[in-house]
């Protein structure tokens, strides 16, 4: 191969390089390339994202809230059963001490 063949084959390739890489450039601009349109739709959607998120910390507190409300009336039902159940061991005790009474008293009698 001579000189002016060698520079010719180099010309060749430097242009199809050249050729490829700005095929490549015109493909990733198409590919990256948003339009208006586009961007209002993205714009709304970030708002929408934002609201949603907005509106699921806000259910979330209000379902701590009811949580917290919840196991306060559950606690307190809890306790008035507690001192149903005293009373109610109470009067029977108090009941069986009358029976026990009556008995001796009858027997006695």
């Amino acid at each position: 191969m001579n000189r002016n063949e060698f520079v010719i084959a180099t010309a060749i390739v430097l242009m199809l390089a050249f050729t490829l890489g700005w095929f490549a450039h015109l493909v990733v601009q198409r590919l990256r390339r948003v339009s208006a349109a586009d961007m209002g739709e993205l714009e709304k959607l970030a708002q929408s994202l934002h609201e949603a998120e907005e509106t699921r910390d806000q259910a979330i507190v209000y379902l701590e809230q009811r949580e917290s409300e919840l196991q306060n009336q559950i606690a307190q039902t809890e306790a008035e059963l507690r001192a149903a159940m005293e009373g109610l061991r109470d009067a029977r005790h108090e009941a069986e001490e009358l029976r026990a009474y009556i008995e001796r008293m009858h027997s006695n009698g």
